[in-house]
């Protein structure tokens, strides 16, 4: 394992706040179901050093409407739903990755930290996408992948840690943004090119991926999608 990058993660985030903490209380912006990404890779030496457009995007068939039906919200702390995960699809994967890596987090859950539903690392560059249901079995998954630990971990609420979480905000709370990003990196084991454990938290894998790689963050794709209780 790369200690190094471990070592200035860890160095790093007892400074920085994670990922949802930066208590941004701007208005949310509406809610889309598909966003073009950003390819991070840069012009070759001796050429301007500005990111590169690109047509790296991530969307969801389930989710076209920015909001989550009744069959995706949590079974649990008063949500009635089925619990299963959206279909996740994905394009034009920048040149040159090795292993995407997935998350999806609230910001605006009242934890002081935000609130991870989902994680998916090591997903193969050759994966187009993940199909309904894929975040309750990790057999669904494409081979090499596995599941992330959230803020539901030990709950038992999501039928095992490592699987999806569906929206369930306080009742009241305006609608919250569940973000979906991502990540394309030159890395074949998130895990070890960052020197942090399988069960390491979403936000010590959020931290490893937007900083601890560096320039092997090739790019990433973001969309948002927003629930609400009454």
């Amino acid at each position: 394992m790369k200690h190094g990058i471990l070592a200035s993660t860890l160095l790093a985030l007892s400074c920085m706040p994670l990922a949802g903490c930066n208590g941004d209380d701007s208005p949310a912006q509406a809610a889309t179901a598909i966003t073009t990404g950003t390819n991070l890779q840069t012009q070759p030496q001796g050429q301007s050093q500005t990111p590169l457009a690109s047509t790296f995007t991530l969307s969801s068939p389930d989710l076209t409407g920015g909001t989550f039906d009744q069959k995706f919200i949590l079974n649990g702390f008063g949500c009635s739903g089925q619990n299963i995960s959206p279909a996740i699809e994905w394009s034009n994967v920048p040149a040159g990755t090795k292993s995407l890596a997935l998350q999806v987090f609230d910001p605006d859950a009242p934890s002081g930290s935000g609130f991870w539903h989902w994680a998916v690392y090591d997903i193969p560059p050759t994966a187009t996408g993940l199909p309904q249901g894929a975040g309750n079995d990790p057999n669904l998954l494409p081979a090499g992948a596995f599941g992330g630990t959230t803020d539901l971990f030990d709950t038992g609420l999501t039928n095992g840690n490592g699987n999806y979480g569906g929206p369930c905000p306080p009742q009241g709370d305006a609608p919250h943004r569940y973000i979906f990003t991502l990540y394309a990196t030159a890395v074949d084991k998130l895990e070890v090119a960052g020197g942090v454990p399988k069960t390491g938290t979403a936000g010590l894998y959020g931290f490893v991926l937007n900083k601890g790689l560096g320039a092997g963050l090739l790019g990433k794709a973001t969309f948002t999608a927003k629930f609400g209780r009454p």
